[in-house]
């Protein structure tokens, strides 16, 4: 717990699959946190966790010592800083302002420029770890600004992640968040591939991806996409929605620099591919469909090994 003199006012907006964990953990740390998403669902959960709703974002921010912010894209965080109402207008100089969604560095430079006109000191930290990451407070955070709001901040990125690295300036954080992305999205696909050419091989998937997980090619998503694969489990964590924005942000980025990166293109259509399948709704691991779908569709029956779930109908949100 937080002693009484480090206890801060923490507004937080955006609670949903990834905010509401993070805020309910500051909330349990002993921080005084009072949250604002659109659905009134996720307000009650966080009240329920023992912190506090607000009518609005203005109503979060105004009073807080620290603002962190937790939307899903560029549009999303634009309306919730720059808006009538929005965060940049309520905050009193001083106030820390996180970021921890991920969107174009751009986007996050701008924010700080504003943010340094008004006074705040200002932080990109995306995240990396999904829900489960949120859930267990193991995330990976990437933190773009000033060594000095970073270190103001570092106490309350203790609470929600496990590897934690000052990476630079503003736009920093963004810009390894994308490269995180293209990393995440190729090693989804990859592990679909790999799952795919054992089930048709008519090889024990359990078998082969317990095996293939203690070798080389072992991972965190080989560990925790490849059994919900195997079940045809694709309940959203990370939305196919959310990486499409992010494959977007690196092959957009790369244009930039000037930068051929032919597995990132590929990738990023696959994703594109399957959302434009209807499967934007789906955890990233739908991946699986999209591949199924080139060779032919899901065999009769499947694979002796592989589970049947069918979760194509299944919505998320972050």
């Amino acid at each position: 717990m937080t002693g009484a003199a480090d206890t801060r006012r923490i507004g937080f907006i955006g609670l949903g699959i990834m905010g509401g964990p993070m805020a309910a953990h500051l909330v349990r740390a002993g921080h005084r946190v009072t949250g604002y998403d659109l659905e009134r669902a996720a307000i009650d959960r966080l009240i329920a966790a023992g912190g506090e709703g607000a009518a609005g974002i203005a109503d979060a921010a105004r009073d807080a010592d620290v603002v962190i912010t937790m939307v899903p894209a560029d549009p999303q965080v634009e309306r919730v800083m720059f808006g009538a109402g929005g965060v940049l207008e309520s905050v009193a100089p001083g106030t820390l302002v996180i970021d921890m969604s991920s969107i174009k560095p751009g986007t996050s430079i701008a924010v700080a420029q504003a943010g340094a006109e008004r006074k705040l000191r200002v932080l990109d930290a995306p995240v990396s770890g999904g829900e489960a990451g949120a859930i267990e407070a193991v995330l990976s955070i990437m933190v773009g600004g000033t060594e000095q709001d970073f270190a103001a901040a570092l106490p309350l990125f203790e609470v929600l992640g496990r590897t934690i690295v000052h990476v630079g300036p503003h736009g920093a954080g963004q810009t390894v968040k994308a490269a995180n992305q293209l990393i995440v999205a190729g090693n989804v696909q990859l592990v679909a591939e790999a799952l795919l050419f054992l089930e048709r091989a008519g090889v024990d998937t359990e078998a082969g991806l317990k095996v293939l997980a203690g070798g080389l090619a072992g991972s965190t998503v080989l560990d925790r996409k490849g059994r919900l694969m195997r079940d045809r489990d694709f309940e959203p964590g990370f939305r196919i929605d959310l990486h499409h924005k992010d494959m977007g942000i690196v092959t957009e980025s790369a244009r930039e620099f000037d930068l051929v990166l032919p597995l990132a293109g590929l990738t990023a259509q696959l994703v594109a591919s399957l959302r434009a399948q209807g499967g934007g709704g789906l955890d990233h691991s739908g991946l699986l469909l999209g591949l199924e779908r080139l060779n032919g569709g899901p065999r009769e029956g499947g694979s002796p090994t592989a589970g049947t779930k069918d979760s194509a109908s299944k919505q998320g949100d972050n």
